[in-house]
């Protein structure tokens, strides 16, 4: 099978579940050497207390066909992320994508700011925004050394949606208005030596977390559509995989610099389809129908 990413190294920071994991995997399919992690490890959770691993995402990145690497980062820490962008480059001497996916942080629902709690609301912009400026401040100049660099913001809406969408709470909101404004900042900044930034958000996505909560698995979840109906347009962690694999093996890449762009608008781009051979369009269906309070019907959309 061709591998387009093969002799190619990617870090996904923030690999251990959800798109990070489905990101992962879908780069490994691609033929990548990719570089996993997080705070959740055989010895240790993180304080979203999952069962999920980096051990577990990197063995999922070797059965796809790549070679996954797991190492436990606090990406809150800058001594840990400086010793491992240190470790990229002494095993491999380069670093072609960096993923940014970091979050896990607990969410607040519908919280004014006077309403939320502080420490929650900061520790969410730590975990959301300082994580990804961290990881970038010291994975960049490796990154850099040659042309062809690419850095995925991954987030929870386009810019487009977000500016004209109140998005759960005030703390919330903030941090995800971030993280693309990150992409069109880094997007400027690797500009001259031939580099790309993107933000890339999947639309519902049937993350491990959202899956206990409906009570299904991917083999059912559409069970779930007799609790919540919209969860007809929900997209498993392989989707948003592949369109970041789409981005990493496409010459042309940098015609996205800067911009924000969702899971399905670049399948429409690069033909790339969901694991039920759809192509799911969450964020047109948002507009066009969940948020109006229309029906659920996804016809036309996936």
């Amino acid at each position: 099978m061709e591998k387009p990413l093969a002799g190619k190294i990617a870090l996904v920071a923030g690999a251990t579940r959800g798109a990070g994991r489905g990101i992962a995997v879908q780069l490994g399919a691609a033929g990548a050497t990719v570089y996993v992690t997080g705070r959740s490890t055989g010895s240790r959770r993180s304080e979203m207390n999952r069962p999920e691993t980096i051990e577990e995402t990197a063995a999922l990145v070797d059965e796809a066909g790549g070679h996954g690497i797991a190492i436990g980062v606090d990406h809150l820490e800058a001594d840990q992320v400086r010793e491992l962008v240190e470790r990229i480059d002494a095993e491999q001497g380069a670093l072609h994508v960096l993923v940014n996916d970091i979050y896990g942080a607990p969410i607040e629902w519908d919280k004014t700011v006077w309403e939320s709690t502080l420490d929650v609301g900061l520790r969410t912009l730590r975990l959301a925004v300082d994580t990804h400026a961290i990881t970038s401040h010291f994975a960049l100049p490796l990154m850099i050394r040659n042309p062809g660099a690419l850095v995925v913001e991954v987030n929870d809406g386009t810019t487009e949606y977000n500016s004209e969408n109140y998005r759960v709470s005030f703390f919330y909101d903030l941090a995800k208005t971030a993280v693309n404004r990150m992409a069109f900042a880094l997007g400027h900044e690797l500009a001259p030596h031939g580099g790309t930034a993107v933000a890339v958000t999947p639309g519902w996505l049937r993350s491990e977390a959202m899956l206990d909560a409906y009570r299904v698995t991917e083999e059912n979840w559409r069970d779930a559509t007799k609790v919540q109906p919209h969860f007809a347009i929900s997209e498993s962690p392989a989707f948003v995989g592949r369109a970041v694999a789409a981005l990493a093996g496409d010459a042309e890449v940098a015609r996205w610099n800067g911009k924000s762009m969702s899971s399905g608008e670049l399948a429409k781009e690069y033909g790339f389809t969901d694991l039920d051979g759809s192509r799911p369009d969450c964020w047109r269906y948002l507009v066009e129908v969940q948020d109006p309070g229309l029906p659920a019907d996804v016809t036309g959309y996936r």
